[in-house]
């Protein structure tokens, strides 16, 4: 089953996590569904996270693997982010490594070229 659901936007590929925690038990198959996109040549994604009740490092170390694998060739932006998830960013200050946008909507509008 996938972990995750995807929507073209003229200006770049929304996933959204369809599971409630992103943590250890899934992050490897997260960050593989992932890179699986990127190497498909889609380079502006939002990482819609709105259905994300928990994450953890692993979690978050697999999101921060997917802005690696893109590098300089592409944006990763994170939208939809609940209170315990900003917790969790602010805490390893990954707040200010990402880009942090209220919906997935605006985060898209944002990578507009």
């Amino acid at each position: 089953m996938s972990l995750i659901q995807t929507q073209q936007d003229p200006n770049a590929l929304i996933v959204k996590v369809v599971q409630t925690r992103l943590d250890a038990k899934i992050a490897v198959n997260f960050k593989e569904e992932m890179t699986k996109l990127i190497n498909e040549g889609n380079h502006k994604l939002v990482l819609d996270l709105s259905g994300v009740d928990f994450i953890d490092s692993s979690g978050l170390g697999a999101i921060v693997t997917c802005l690696k694998v893109l590098g300089r060739k592409g944006d990763l932006v994170i939208a939809g982010v609940k209170n315990d998830v900003m917790t969790m960013f602010v805490l390893t200050r990954m707040d200010r490594v990402f880009q942090l946008f209220p919906n997935s909507e605006d985060a898209a509008k944002s990578l507009a070229a």
